[in-house]
């Protein structure tokens, strides 16, 4: 009898620990209509880009995570798009309990760190699959602008970015694979990523993208999210009764219309990542100082100026003071409720 009592109350402990030791149940993201779902359920991206790079540097540092989520649950912020692979399992971690769920941005030629070039990106999909962080995988950023990278060819970025769908759903059929493309698709784009679930676009149309909505129903039946969009606070010059210099209510009235344009077709859009979440000093010149000034494809968009200051992007600055376009975000996407929009 107590080797019975014995051998019961090992296994008791034994299922016990195993229990405790067990990561909840991966959640499954899928694809209907023009929808994503989680789980089943509807799920629309209310986001912003990521890239959290500190004063005097050129690296990404998550060491303001903490402030930076707080700063986002209290927006409405349900979704990230970070530019690169999270290593940090810590990271994901605490963005998932913050509830709030990534896009994984995936390069091409990232020196081998979990790019496509070096096919590195398949140790990170297998790593982080069951990570309920995780939204979607992306295949990079507005590559389409540069052919240049690819020999002159572009369907040489198309093959692989296909060929990379194909191989993340043989490993992962929890999330759905996507690219960040630089406006609309073109009939090539379309015929050779067949094998992309959705369809991320970086769009600078000044402040109204309206009619893009009706352009891609007419292109495409699968979902496509904004993976950019948005202003910056700077204004090089004056312009639509904005004045010259830092201007953040120029920058507050441009995101407010874009998220409104996006709102209004949520039957045809899944949501949008805006551009961005902090100021980056890094891009424009010293990354001590914040610079005007910067490159970027397409830029002309850009309202109100049509000139990408690209230092001035954040809805916070870079020490993390809420900008105008803060408050006017939060007060859209908390009052946002997808279940009162016509949706597929």
């Amino acid at each position: 009898m107590k080797i019975t009592r014995l051998i019961f109350s090992l296994l008791t402990a034994t299922l016990m620990g195993l229990m405790v030791g067990c990561n909840p149940a991966t959640e499954k993201v899928t694809i209907k209509g023009r929808q994503i779902r989680v789980n089943d359920a509807p799920y629309f991206i209310k986001g912003v880009c990521y890239n959290p790079v500190p004063k005097g540097s050129e690296k990404r540092d998550f060491t303001t995570l903490k402030t930076d989520l707080n700063l986002m649950v209290e927006a409405g912020i349900n979704t990230l798009r970070v530019y690169s692979p999270i290593e940090e399992k810590s990271v994901l971690d605490q963005i998932e309990a913050a509830g709030i769920k990534v896009i994984i941005s995936i390069g091409y030629n990232q020196q081998g760190y979990y790019d496509l070039n070096t096919k590195s990106y398949i140790n990170y999909v297998k790593k982080y699959k069951d990570h309920n962080a995780i939204l979607l995988w992306e295949l990079g950023n507005e590559y389409n602008y540069h052919p240049e990278w690819f020999d002159g060819d572009i369907k040489k970025w198309y093959a692989i970015v296909n060929q990379a769908a194909k191989a993340i759903h043989q490993i992962d059929g929890n999330h759905p694979v996507s690219t960040a493309h630089g406006e609309l698709p073109d009939s090539l784009a379309f015929s050779m990523c067949t094998d992309l679930d959705l369809w991320g676009l970086n769009i600078y149309r000044w402040d109204n993208p309206h009619a893009l909505f009706e352009q891609w129903e007419e292109l495409s039946d699968k979902p496509l999210y904004f993976s950019e969009a948005g202003s910056d606070s700077y204004m090089t010059t004056d312009r639509d009764d904005f004045t010259q210099g830092e201007n953040q209510k120029a920058q507050s009235v441009a995101n407010s219309k874009i998220v409104d344009a996006v709102f209004q077709n949520a039957h045809l859009i899944s949501g949008l990542t805006l551009f961005s979440f902090s100021d980056e000093w890094w891009k424009a010149g010293n990354p001590q100082q914040q610079d005007i000034g910067g490159f970027a494809p397409n830029s002309s968009g850009v309202p109100y100026d049509g000139s990408p200051n690209e230092e001035f992007w954040g809805i916070v600055d870079i020490d993390r003071n809420k900008k105008e376009s803060f408050h006017v975000l939060k007060e859209q996407y908390r009052n946002f409720d997808l279940k009162k929009q016509k949706t597929n």
